[in-house]
This record gives structure tokens, C-alpha cells and sequence, in this order.
């Protein structure tokens, strides 16, 4: 009782905030029950003026504090459960918040590489840029003379605590709503904040956030047109990432990619396609593509940071993936309506024309249109859209996927607003279905299959000799009988009069009920 208090105390606080943000005045009171209704109004009253203008929903939640920052922006990657106009208000949302102090900074490296900041970096400047979970300065190291600029990440102070207790607010929210909504349980809202929850643990121990680094460096080592920053493991704790400095232009500076001569049209080709080869190839890829978080080197390459935010697409998943922008590519949409089924996706008693019949008004527009105005993110989330009619449960992986589309497309576009996406795409998809889904592939697949026929077997004895033992003990029981020690039928005893008392309490209850009952009909 005391917990539900305290929740909806802090929930009645956030909801003064979203009142006074004008939140509620985009909410369409035709869709709100009465009581709603009023309360809506009521709401209203106590907006301040001037929130009418600018996106509402971001200034609300970046007032609220970190963790409402971050339910935003993962909002903003699952338009299935706020809708298209409301994930796009979030996608302005600037994960932004004023630096904690240096000497906070320089307490919290000096308390987790247990060593003062003069012996573990050279220099370290003030902040460079603050989030809602950490924030950047700029320091350098020196190893045996060898010296090195580097970003070094320093976790806010108490940011856990904090995150949990309004994590805490969310689960309660969402719990109570798939109590009592059927909507809210189809969206699986409950579902949808444990997925947050543990993305922003991860987010919270930069050790991980290193080794998302190390993992994507490691697949992409002889990729031409990407790189990942080395980690320096030495310096790296819970509480500290320390990473290679990157000196290349920023993506979202045009003017000095301008300067700089930059073949701007090959550096829309070069997001594009690795992107697509990470998700698809690697399986594994980062979630958070925006210009700020790619860097164009010297080189040429393209240098991704912040890790903290990664994708990863099963082998089924990148195979459905792949099978469907190619049926969309072919016009085979009965295919792709049967890749859906394959998957398991679509419920089997679902019909499979029928889905095709809905894929086909998706894919159909699409070939009365020249390339350049194709949206493959659109493609994907239209796509989404149908399927939650033939009660295709919400599959996240593929949210974010398509959401990181979203992004990356828009990136690259900003470069070149007659790209060919589908031009672009379509040797990274097809050389992966030849490799996968053609004859090499099925080799491959096949004497996979037979590696773990052949472990099953190897494994055949020793399941065996244990299925002997128990037929063994099997018949010693039905020999002898089954022998309960004292204490065992001492605990049965108790747990019977337990039972037989709470029996006789209800019949009690039942009776006194029952007479009341007769009693007020007389």
C-alpha cells in the first residue's frame, strides 16, 4: 500500500509537469473516455503560457530528469506503441543535460581505477558534452613515453539509484495497465520496460559498452569504409570508458565536409551499406546512427562512437530481414507473406493469401514510384503497421531495426536527396541471401545440422545409463514400497490440519455469507 502511495505521489508530480508542457493539449478528447475528458480539461487549466509552441513532449520529459529522457528517446524507436506523429515528436529529443563538476568527474575515475587522476592521464579537460547516464572530456595518456589523446566517459554519480526508482514508476504504470487493458497487453507494456530496463543497465557499466565496442571492431576489422576507436582496457572500469580520440569531421557538420571536399553522394553509399552489412553479416549493429555519432576520418572511413545502444538480429531474424526486401525488390509478395509464417511471426491461423493480399498494397505503390522516392524505412514500418492486424506480436529487435533505418537513411539522404536506396542496398542483400540461402549456404546449414545430430548422439549413452538408473529405482519403490522418512510424514500431517482448518474456516465464511444473504431478502 505504502509503495503504491509513494508511486503515485511521484506519478502525480510527473503528471503536474506534462500539464504544464501542454502534453495533454495534443490529446484528442474524442478518444478519452468521460471521466478522462474532464480531467483533460482540467489539465489545461494549469498550463503555462507559451507551451503551445515547440515539441511539448521533449520539454516535459527532459524536465523530469534522466531515466523520463531515456523512456523518450526508446519511445521514440516503438511507433507501434505511441504512434507515428508522437515518435517523431521524439526524435527531436536531445539526450542533453548540464556537465556535473570536474571535481565530481575526477572523484569518481580517481574512486574506480583506484589510483589519483595525475598517475592515470596526463591532462583531462572539462567536459565536452554531457548526457543523461555520462559524460565526455578529452584527456591524454602516456605509456612508456608513447602519448595518446583519448575520450575518456565518466558515469554520472548516484545516476542508478535514480534510474531505478523511476524505473520502478514505469513497471508500476504498466502493470496496471495490462490489468486492465487488452490493448496494453497486446503491446506488452510490461515487456516494453523490461527491455528498457536492461538496455539502460547496460548502458550504466561502461565495461559493456567497451566490449560492444571491441565485439563490433573485431567484425568489421576488414571492412574498407568503417572503423570502431580502440578501447584502452587499462583504463576502463564500471564507472570510466576510455577510448581512442577521433580528430575526424562529425557527420552533422556539412559546411566543413564541404571544405574538406568530401564526395558527399560515396559518404551516403558508405552509411548505407555498413549499416546493412552489420545488421545483416554481423548480426549485430549500432542502434544509435545519428550524424553526431559518425565521424568521416583522414582516411576516408567512416568511425562510429557511443556504443551504449546496440542491435542484434538472430539468424532467422536477418534471414526474414533479407527474404523480404528482396521479395519486395521481385514483386513477390506471396514469398514474403510466407517468410512471415515461416518466421512464426503471423499465427498459423491467420491465411497466408490473405496476408499476401495486404503486403501486396504496400508493395505495389512502391513500383509506381522512381527509386529515389522509395523509403525502405518507410517500406519496414508499413510493413509493422499491417502486420498488427493478422496479430503479429511486437518483435523489438525488429523495431529498433527498422527504426536505426529510419536514421541512417535519413543520414544518408541528407547527403544526396536522389539516392537510390534500393540501388545502394542491393549488393550488401544479395550477397548475403548467395551466401546464406544459396548452395554454399545450404552445404553450410547442412553439415551444421549434422555437427549437432552428431553432439545429440555422442550424448545417447549417458542418457541412457541415466534412464536405466531410474527404471532401477522404479522398481525398488514398486517392490518395496515407498519409504517416507518420519520428518516427511510429520510435515504432511501439519500441512493436512493446515488445509482442514482453512477448509472449515471458508465453509464457515461460505455459511455466514449465505444466511446474511437470506437475512436481506426477507
Amino acid at each position: 500500500m505504502i509503495s503504491a502511495l509513494t508511486h503515485a505521489a511521484r506519478l502525480a508530480r510527473a503528471g503536474y509537469v506534462f500539464a504544464r508542457e501542454g502534453v495533454f493539449g495534443v490529446v484528442d478528447p474524442s478518444l478519452v473516455p468521460p471521466p478522462g475528458q474532464l480531467a483533460l480539461r482540467l489539465a489545461r487549466l494549469i498550463e503555462r503560457p507559451g507551451a503551445k509552441s515547440g515539441p511539448r513532449l521533449s520539454r516535459a520529459l527532459t524536465r523530469l530528469g534522466p531515466a523520463y529522457l531515456k523512456l523518450g528517446q526508446f519511445l521514440a524507436t516503438r511507433p507501434d506503441v505511441v504512434g507515428v506523429a508522437m515518435a517523431h515528436d521524439l526524435e527531436s529529443l536531445q539526450d542533453r543535460l548540464p556537465p556535473f563538476s570536474q571535481q565530481e568527474a575526477e572523484a569518481v575515475i580517481a574512486a574506480s581505477l583506484e589510483r589519483p587522476v595525475a598517475q592515470v592521464f596526463v591532462s583531462l579537460s572539462e567536459p565536452v558534452a554531457a548526457a543523461s547516464i555520462a559524460q565526455v572530456h578529452r584527456g591524454e595518456t602516456d605509456t612508456e613515453g608513447v602519448r595518446k589523446r583519448v575520450a575518456v566517459k565518466v558515469l554520472r554519480p548516484n545516476v542508478a539509484a535514480r534510474f531505478n526508482r523511476d524505473l520502478g514508476d514505469f513497471f508500476f504504470v504498466a502493470e496496471k495497465a495490462e490489468i486492465y487493458s487488452s490493448e496494453a497487453r497486446r503491446l506488452r507494456l510490461v515487456e516494453i520496460i523490461n527491455t528498457m530496463s536492461r538496455s539502460v543497465a547496460m548502458e550504466m557499466d561502461l565495461r559493456l559498452e567497451a566490449a560492444a565496442a571491441s565485439e563490433m571492431a573485431e567484425n568489421t576489422k576488414n571492412d574498407p569504409d568503417f572503423r570502431v576507436p580502440q578501447v584502452d582496457w587499462d583504463r576502463t572500469t564500471h564507472n570510466v570508458l576510455t577510448m581512442e580520440w577521433i580528430d575526424g569531421i562529425p557527420l552533422n557538420d556539412h559546411a566543413r565536409l564541404a571544405e574538406a571536399n568530401v564526395d558527399v553522394a560515396e559518404l551516403g553509399r558508405k552509411v548505407i551499406q555498413s549499416f546493412l552489412r552489420h545488421a545483416l553479416r554481423d548480426g549485430f549493429f549500432h542502434a544509435d546512427m545519428h550524424p553526431g555519432n559518425l565521424f568521416l576520418d583522414p582516411s576516408g572511413r567512416l568511425v562510429a562512437v557511443d556504443f551504449g545502444i546496440m542491435g542484434r538480429l538472430a539468424p532467422k531474424e536477418r534471414r526474414f530481414l533479407a527474404e523480404i526486401l528482396l521479395g519486395f525488390i521481385t514483386r513477390n509478395y506471396r514469398r514474403v507473406a510466407e517468410v512471415h509464417f515461416e518466421a512464426g511471426y503471423v499465427p498459423a491461423h491467420h491465411s497466408v493469401e490473405n496476408f499476401a493480399q495486404a503486403i501486396r498494397a504496400i508493395g505495389e505503390p512502391i513500383h509506381n514510384r522512381i527509386a529515389e522516392d522509395i523509403s525502405m524505412a518507410k517500406l519496414l514500418t508499413l510493413l509493422l503497421e499491417v502486420t498488427g492486424l493478422f496479430d503479429m506480436r511486437t518483435r523489438p529487435e525488429l523495431i529498433l531495426l527498422q527504426k536505426t533505418m529510419v536514421v541512417v537513411e535519413g543520414v544518408a539522404r541528407s547527403f544526396d536527396p536522389k539516392l537510390d536506396i534500393w540501388k545502394v542496398a542491393d549488393p550488401v542483400v544479395r550477397e548475403w541471401i548467395e551466401r546464406n540461402l544459396g548452395p554454399v549456404g545450404k552445404i553450410e546449414t547442412a553439415l551444421s545440422g549434422a555437427g549437432e545430430l552428431s553432439h545429440l548422439l555422442s550424448g545417447l549413452p549417458a542418457i541412457a545409463a541415466r534412464s536405466v538408473a531410474v527404471l532401477n529405482q522404479l522398481e525398488v519403490m514398486t517392490r518395496d514400497g515407498l519409504v517416507l522418512a518420519p520428518e516427511t510424514i510429520a510435515a504432511i500431517g501439519r500441512s493436512e490440519r493446515n488445509r482442514t482448518r482453512g477448509r472449515t474456516i471458508a465453509l464457515w465464511i461460505i455459511a455466514a455469507t449465505f444466511i446474511g444473504v437470506l437475512l436481506t431478502l426477507q
